[in-house]
């Protein structure tokens, strides 16, 4: 609704009549209860990754505590910026923000990229490291909106083609550093967003089987290190090498079932303290909130994630127009795999793949990239009128 004009008793426009507030201003729409939720998680994040890496209590270490927290202010910042670009105009740099996330990935396996845990998938920027890998799930989720949008659910076998083309290319480059648990993501973004932009079943029942086939096949392949086939396979049987493959699942359940209901008290669990559980900052940082939390702390954090899944449902279900229902759906399928994989992988029930928790987990790629994905579902929330 626009606002009214004043006139005055000449027939004089004198300007318009400030005494209406515009009912429709994205400002008025701004979805607090999803702010709230993703800055509550944010900030539990930073305490428990101090918790995970402060070593002993002589000579606490703070360094992972003071960048996860510079992380935060950063991803809050850019979860404004995302917010305040009208949705529709980020799509039209869809094709911008695809490409720099493929030059990103190419180079990141050129010697220009650095490689952790045999896995060439990192930039060293001095105190920092920058993964391209976490940005090319938003750039698919951009791109592939758009497309899907654009097409309105008319989609023969030439456009499936570039479709599975588009999303084909970074899971091929990622596969090659190798990184099978982001392309697992990936996937799960894919056919979400494919199932609501209106691709026919029967293309989504082949391409999960091609895409299931895929996974196999690298599974199968020299891609993977043979540690690394391991840690996939170990929770299917947890007691098979308790010293190597499945040690950090045996440490991460122990670390869990310390907690019991009402948990150890902050910075008091054991397993905690003492480093038992390897990664902990990153990949088991649901171990520290288990342990020191204990139950009801775990139940909190997952209510918590339950309270943003459902908001961004909600979003999409109000979206204006099919492009914000798409960008609402790929967010969505990644907050939902990611959690229950890694909240899976640390309770023993769900494969080691390396997957971060949303906002808890430390590391600077995925908290900005979260923080971006909320942004793009709090913009499509505000101009659901506009």
């Amino acid at each position: 609704m626009a606002l009214s004009t004043l006139t005055s008793p000449t027939g004089v426009r004198l300007g318009p009549d400030r005494s209406r507030r515009d009912p429709s201003a994205p400002l008025r729409h701004l979805d607090v209860v999803l702010v709230v939720c993703t800055m509550a998680l944010a900030a539990l994040g930073v305490l428990m990754v101090f918790s995970a890496t402060r070593g002993p209590e002589s000579d606490p270490e703070t360094s992972f505590f003071m960048k996860q927290a510079l992380y935060v202010v950063f991803g809050f910042g850019v979860m404004m910026v995302v917010t305040l670009i009208d949705y529709r105009r980020i799509r039209d740099f869809a094709w911008v923000i695809y490409g720099g996330a493929i030059l990103l990935l190419f180079g990141v396996l050129s010697p220009f990229g650095s490689q952790v845990n045999g896995a060439q998938a990192w930039f060293d920027l001095g105190p920092f490291q920058l993964q391209p890998a976490e940005f090319a799930k938003l750039a698919i989720i951009v791109t592939l909106g758009a497309l899907l949008a654009e097409w309105a659910g008319d989609i023969d076998l030439k456009r499936l083609g570039i479709l599975t083309g588009l999303c084909g290319l970074p899971m091929v480059l990622i596969m090659l550093q190798p990184d099978l648990g982001t392309v697992v993501v990936l996937i799960a973004i894919v056919l979400g967003m494919l199932l609501i932009g209106g691709l026919r079943f029967r293309y989504i029942v082949a391409l999960s089987i091609i895409g299931f086939i895929g996974v196999i096949g690298a599974f199968n392949s020299s891609v993977l290190d043979q540690y690394q086939k391991d840690r996939l396979t170990g929770f299917l049987d947890p007691g098979s090498d308790v010293q190597a493959t499945t040690y950090n699942v045996n440490q991460s359940q122990t670390a869990i079932s310390n907690g019991g209901v009402t948990g150890e008290g902050l910075f008091e669990g054991r397993q905690t303290a003492l480093g038992y559980v390897p990664e902990q900052q990153t990949d088991f940082i649901f171990t520290a909130v288990g342990e020191e939390l204990g139950f009801v702390g775990g139940a909190v954090v997952i209510g918590l994630y339950g309270v943003i899944i459902w908001r961004v449902w909600r979003t999409a279900q109000l979206s204006r127009d099919l492009l914000g229902t798409l960008y609402c759906v790929g967010v969505l399928s990644l907050l939902v795999f990611q959690v229950f994989e890694n909240v899976g992988m640390a309770m023993g029930i769900m494969p080691v793949t390396g997957i971060p928790l949303p906002l808890l987990s430390y590391g600077g790629s995925s908290t900005l990239m979260t923080f971006a994905a909320i942004g793009l579902v709090l913009n499509v929330h505000m101009r659901r009128f506009r």
